[in-house]
């Protein structure tokens, strides 16, 4: 056994941040470390962690889409007796497992609204004796909207880390670019690649999903705009002869699901998301989808041709400012927040067929899971 590994990782809204932080530890325990995983969100139904392990915190979800403030579940606020008893369950998890290597997805460049527990976590995991590698794992892009003081804050408390591992390919997107303090932590970060859930190299052939149009909006919690545009924008496009999929995302209500259903005409399918994305994503001609972190990854390992609609708001820059950066290469359409309507869907569709294939650029580095593998390995050896 090379190490163990407590992973600490909490997801608001969708499951992006879940997801992916199941990649690395499936690495990981690829990689020969015992690794538990700490959830803190909502539990997810048949997620695959390889070999590694799952703790399950009381969970809590963001109040709203604006993802400033927690509740329970149910909508419940948090009260102090309750992130008390999570502060508590977390601490004793974490004496319980006695890691080698302590990694937090996203703190302290993110989920500050977590410090109530984080911090008691950061001073437990200093005081012990031996203390672990204390290590962050970021995505490529932070959020741009944070304060000044929430910035120097963020420094501050990464005083007390050894690393943060940046997954992304800094040729296409650097952490620079949407984090102003980067000169004060550029010292102990390590660019690991993207961090890809399916490897292009042996995704699964096949002809499902062939020359189709490939909707999709990830949890679908903010996606559902995506759908019902897809739906107006079809007739507008030259790929209006195409079968058009749409793929719901499981926190799409089931009235609004049902109003998809109603609305898709001949050549449209409406159905919840699938296992086989990958191999969909592959075959089709255009895919359409937001610019979340896994969706991108994926559709720039697999896709042809892409549109990308970005979730966003005035706290949220992330995938906003993801999309424009892969825009302004040149590699997909975008449609910006606050302007999808099925005009511009429709016009950004016609700019993404009439551009280039992303399989005509460079392709990008998606090794961030054995790449972090033997990070943390290297930080370990004698």
């Amino acid at each position: 056994m090379t190490g163990r590994v407590f992973f600490y990782v909490q997801h608001l809204l969708g499951i992006g941040h879940l997801r992916r932080a199941a990649t690395l530890a499936r690495a990981l325990a690829e990689g020969g470390f015992d690794v538990a995983l700490v959830s803190g969100g909502a539990p997810v139904a048949g997620l695959d962690l390889g070999g590694a392990r799952l703790h399950q915190l009381p969970p809590v979800r963001a109040a709203d889409a604006r993802l400033k403030d927690l509740s329970q579940l149910d909508g419940t606020p948090l009260d102090e007796a309750f992130r008390a008893a999570r502060t508590q369950r977390l601490l004793d998890l974490f004496e319980a497992e006695q890691p080698d290597v302590l990694l937090t997805e996203q703190f302290p460049f993110g989920r500050t609204q977590l410090r109530f527990e984080l911090m008691p976590l950061l001073e437990a995991a200093q005081n012990r004796d031996p203390a672990p590698w204390i290590v962050s794992s970021v995505r490529d892009v932070l959020r741009r909207s944070a304060s000044p003081a929430r910035i120097d804050e963020m420094v501050a408390t990464f005083e007390a880390f050894d690393a943060v591992l940046v997954h992304a390919d800094p040729a296409l997107v650097r952490l620079d670019d949407s984090f102003p303090a980067w000169p004060d932590i550029q010292d102990r970060a390590l660019y690991t690649g993207y961090v890809a859930e399916t490897d292009p190299a042996r995704a699964p052939q096949g002809s499902v999903g062939k020359d189709e149009v490939i909707v999709s909006a990830g949890g679908g919690a903010v996606g559902l705009p995506l759908l019902q545009a897809a739906i107006a924008a079809r007739p507008m496009t030259g790929l209006a002869d195409r079968k058009w999929r749409l793929l719901m995302g499981p926190n799409v209500p089931a009235a609004d699901q049902a109003a998809l259903l109603s609305a898709a005409r001949d050549g449209i399918v409406v159905e919840p998301a699938r296992a086989d994305f990958p191999s969909l994503l592959r075959n089709a001609a255009l895919s359409i989808s937001q610019a979340g972190y896994n969706t991108v990854v994926e559709t720039l390992g697999l896709a042809d041709r892409a549109v990308l609609v970005p979730f966003g708001t005035a706290r949220e820059t992330e995938q906003a400012d993801r999309a424009r950066v892969l825009g302004e290469r040149g590699m997909v359409a975008v449609v910006p927040p606050d302007t999808l309507t099925a005009e511009n869907l429709a016009a950004a569709v016609k700019r993404a067929w009439s551009g280039p294939s992303i399989r005509s650029f460079p392709p990008v580095d998606t090794n961030g899971g054995p790449a972090t593998v033997a990070a943390l390995k290297q930080m370990l050896s004698p």
